[in-house]
């Protein structure tokens, strides 16, 4: 299995990454990254790019790959409709052009939120664009996947790049292992990335894949 793997300096992301890298039938990672890490591992290799609007350059690159595993996002709190759209719908569905067009057997995961408006019509924007960003991604591969984790307790040196994140879930830690144990609220990085590598691996998700579900894909 070869994947393509989007936002692994995220908190989401570095869960991912770990079991891909530990994973026997993850063959080879190719991280998509603004900046280079210097991280080295025998199966990772770290593509740079600094226009994550057009991929056209390096579809070279990004051949022969046979899942991509999309964890960039970023908080819609402070931004209007229009800006959260360009960072979330924008990027997510420029990637995914690419990849269906030279790709299109691959299966494509976009990491959504519990919560998110397939309606594309509710009352709450992030909702909104994360349901049209689904919506669309599955127009364009036979196997796409919406991941909808509510809680994500960070487990095995998983850290967010966001101080105060960090700071909340160290005081609230005995709160997020409660949490994860309700099965239909919360999951952890862990898991999460196992039950990725189980949905490429032959096991029939659904279309949106919500925290329950989620946890008993990435049970092993």
């Amino acid at each position: 299995m070869k994947v393509i793997l989007f936002g692994a300096t995220g908190m989401v992301g570095q869960g991912v990454l770990r079991e891909c890298l530990l994973d026997p039938d993850v063959e080879q990672i190719i991280s998509i990254v603004r900046t280079a890490t210097g991280r080295r591992e025998p199966k990772l290799r770290e593509l740079v790019r600094n226009d994550f609007f057009d991929f056209s350059r390096v579809e070279n690159d990004l051949a022969g790959y046979d899942a991509c595993f999309f964890c960039l996002g970023v908080s819609s709190a402070g931004m209007n409709e229009a800006d959260y759209r360009r960072v979330t719908y924008d990027i997510a569905l420029s990637a995914a052009r690419t990849l269906a067009r030279i790709n299109p057997a691959m299966t494509f995961i976009y990491v959504s939120g519990m919560g998110t408006d397939s309606s594309e019509n509710g009352s709450s924007m992030w909702a909104r664009v994360k349901g049209k960003t689904e919506n669309d991604l599955a127009k364009l591969f036979t196997r796409a996947y919406a991941f909808r984790p509510g809680y994500i307790h960070p487990m095995k040196g998983v850290r967010s790049k966001t101080g105060w994140v960090n700071a909340a879930i160290t005081v609230l830690r005995p709160l997020g292992f409660v949490l994860k144990q309700f099965h239909g609220v919360g999951t952890s990085s862990d898991v999460l990335g196992r039950a990725m590598i189980a949905a490429v691996r032959g096991a029939e998700p659904s279309h949106a894949v919500e925290s329950r579900e989620i946890n008993v894909l990435g049970a092993t």
